[in-house]
């Protein structure tokens, strides 16, 4: 890059500078970054993974609210998500039906229905959600933080995991569902920034796994400040786990004085990459992959051919799984989070503040229906 350039850090809010933005006299052209759909830092694997002719489209605008945990569901081909507060005590989630042409946006709201859901994934004919909100009163009935089934032939919701040997969960942030069954997921303390939960956080930043089978719940990483996206990789021999904990506050014990997280330039927003064990139960082998270049790495997931996606600020990076940076999407909102779908799941919806957004491309997510593993 020549001499003489300037990036300025993110700010404290979710306007994050973004590499465009960096300041480049001597170069005029550079200036052209800002506008592209995207930015491709590996032209052999960057090429591939885009193929011939990559798309990007605005497809509907949405509030200003997070809007997370995209669900592919196959057999509908609908694809499920979150809108969190505001407003607070908002239930519905909403979906896109993409059996018309153009798809359709529309709300919906399982039974019972599940408050705050920050993550979700599909498996063996279901919906997992993490429900990130807990109230003494949603609706009219209690609900806490924990995770949630949604049968989306029937529309019934089931609790699998509520507490942690009666203390209530943070946050759960986000998840998958090993090929054994179990569910690993992380629990940053968001909610209680947010004001999605009642009550002051009664556990650290943890992050879980959890065998339906015995109602047994482990921790398995204890080291990350706010822990957030979490995801595994097509052979289920490497953890993903990203820390967002440039994204922070402190915890005071009452509601009222809680403030809202703020972004700390120099903190913690690293994915790390965890080996695990080959009995699928414990992680081993922590090392750091990527240092988010753009705000947080929130949402988190892995392609079919093993790269590692993240939304961070107004766009996903595309890294290899050594993280090394291949590709760049870049939108007009932030990302928090994004699903495949499709029969050859090559369409890629994004969803987040202000807007969700598809690419089309050669790069496939894995198919959650048949895991490989």
């Amino acid at each position: 890059m020549p001499y003489h350039f300037y990036r300025q850090t993110d700010g404290p809010s979710s306007n994050s500078r973004p590499f465009g933005s960096t300041s480049v006299p001597s170069d005029t052209s550079f200036a052209d970054i800002s506008s592209a759909d995207f930015l491709v830092f590996d032209q052999e694997r960057g090429s591939e993974l885009l193929g011939s002719s990559p798309s990007y489209e605005y497809i509907f605008p949405v509030s200003d609210a997070v809007h997370e945990a995209p669900v592919y569901v196959p057999s509908q081909n609908k694809l499920y998500f979150t809108q969190l507060a505001p407003p607070p005590g908002y239930l519905p989630q909403l979906v896109i039906d993409l059996n018309q042409d153009p798809p359709t946006l529309s709300e919906y709201l399982p039974d019972p229905p599940v408050y705050a859901v920050n993550g979700g994934t599909f498996s063996n004919g279901l919906i997992y959600w993490g429900a990130s909100g807990g109230n003494n009163s949603i609706g009219g009935e209690e609900t806490r933080v924990g995770l949630v089934t949604v049968d989306p032939s029937t529309n019934k919701s089931t609790y699998l995991l509520n507490n942690y040997y009666g203390f209530y969960f943070n946050t759960v942030d986000d998840l998958f569902v090993h090929p054994n069954g179990d569910i690993w997921f992380t629990d940053p303390q968001y909610s209680w920034f947010n004001h999605l939960t009642d009550t002051a956080p009664q556990l650290p930043s943890l992050s879980y796994r959890f065998r339906p089978s015995t109602g047994a719940v482990s921790i398995v990483d204890d080291y990350a400040i706010q822990p957030n996206g979490i995801a595994l990789s097509p052979d289920a021999t490497t953890v993903y786990i990203s820390d967002t904990g440039a994204e922070s506050a402190p915890i005071t014990q009452s509601a009222a004085s809680q403030v809202g997280a703020t972004f700390s330039p120099l903190g913690r927003r690293t994915i790390y990459a965890f080996n695990i064990s080959c009995d699928g139960t414990y992680l081993f082998n922590r090392r750091p992959i990527w240092y988010a270049q753009d705000w947080v790495p929130d949402g988190l997931k892995v392609a079919a051919n093993g790269y590692v996606l993240t939304g961070a600020g107004r766009g996903v990076d595309v890294l290899s799984p050594q993280g090394d940076l291949l590709v760049r999407v870049q939108t007009n909102y932030t990302v928090q989070n994004f699903a495949w779908v499709g029969d050859d799941l090559t369409e890629f919806w994004m969803t987040g503040q202000g807007g969700v957004s598809r690419v089309r491309w050669n790069l496939a997510g894995q198919n959650l229906s048949s895991p490989s593993t």
